[in-house]
Formats: C-alpha cells, sequence, structure tokens
C-alpha cells in the first residue's frame, strides 16, 4: 500500500541517524541510473567503516549547526520508512567543486538526489528541492546549481519542474558527460 503523502515528513538528517542514512543511500546506489547519477558505486560504498558513515551523518546533519558546509535532507514516511534525500554542498567563490572546478560564483550544489523508485512523480523531490533551497536561502545565498548527467532524461524533467535550467555548461565529469543546470532562489 503506498503511504500517506500527507504524512510524508520532509526535514534534515540528524547526525544518530547515520544508520538510515547510509541504507538509504546503498539503495540509491543500487538505482538503475546509479552509474549515471552518482559519483560512488555501491561495491566501494557498502564496504565503507561505520565511522564514515558516522562523520558523514554528522557532517550534513541539523546538529552540525549554521555555520556547516552541508546539509541533507531526507523524506520519510509516517511508519519511519526513509524514501528520498537531497544534500546540499556550500560551494565559495574560488573553491574547488565536487568535480575540482573552480567555483565561478557562490551557490548551494544539490548532490545525492534520490526518491524510491516506486515513489517517483508523486511532488517528493519537489518538496525535498523547497527544504534544499529554503536553507541555501537561510545561508544567505542566493542561487543553487547541480550536474545532470546527460542521458539522465529523467532527472533533466524532474529539476526542470524544481525550477533549474540548463546555464549552457557542459562539463566530461566522473561519470560523463554533465550538464550543469541552477536556478536563483
Amino acid at each position: 500500500m503506498p503511504p500517506d503523502f500527507d504524512q510524508i515528513i520532509i526535514r534534515s538528517l540528524h547526525a544518530h541517524e547515520w544508520r538510515e542514512m547510509r541504507d538509504l543511500r546503498l539503495r540509491a546506489l543500487r538505482d538503475e541510473a546509479a552509474d549515471i547519477a552518482f559519483i560512488d558505486t555501491f561495491d566501494s560504498a557498502v564496504v565503507r567503516p561505520d565511522d564514515f558513515w558516522q562523520q558523514r551523518a554528522a557532517a550534513a546533519s541539523a546538529e552540525a549547526g549554521a555555520l556547516a558546509s552541508a546539509r541533507q535532507f531526507v523524506a520519510i514516511t509516517a511508519d519511519g520508512s526513509w524514501i528520498g534525500s537531497v544534500t546540499v554542498l556550500i560551494e565559495r567563490t574560488g573553491d574547488k567543486d565536487f568535480e575540482g572546478l573552480t567555483i565561478k560564483r557562490s551557490a548551494g550544489a544539490i548532490v545525492g538526489v534520490y526518491v524510491d523508485d516506486a515513489l517517483r512523480g508523486r511532488g517528493i523531490l519537489q518538496s525535498l528541492f523547497e527544504a534544499a533551497i529554503d536553507w541555501v536561502r537561510e545561508r544567505g545565498l542566493d542561487y543553487a546549481r547541480l550536474y545532470v548527467h546527460a542521458r539522465n532524461l529523467r532527472a533533466h524533467k524532474a529539476y526542470e519542474k524544481a525550477g533549474f535550467q540548463r546555464t549552457g555548461i557542459t562539463l566530461e565529469g566522473s561519470v560523463g558527460s554533465e550538464i550543469e543546470m541552477a536556478r536563483d532562489v
């Protein structure tokens, strides 16, 4: 039975939820589009020790504080099932991004986008993006961006629905040809 979408909670990750975060990430890395959607692989992620996941959760959690450089937002059903996530990385002009490119404009970089396949197309991703964009705004930034693989048409459509538009920048990233999409926040 599908979850009641009036009861899906979108919120920041908490540091003590590293196991749930890890399990959701591993499910995402098994998705049919994972090879073009993530720079990580299931095989490399599944063998990481608990302290890796604990540190990752702590760094992107609500408890990381106002000056944190990352925040992860999760979608959780009323019965406690984790069904989606997005992470925002704060990028500052002149720094290097996760692909090693120099940041030209301070922004919130959206990464790690995932919604359970059986629940896509029901507005969950849009709600996750709203939470992420609100956090970018709270951090004093007015711009958000992401990369999407050129062949990931499903993701292109979802990102456009969330207000992201192609910037005209295409790069050869770690997963192949990627298109930058961005929006004002």
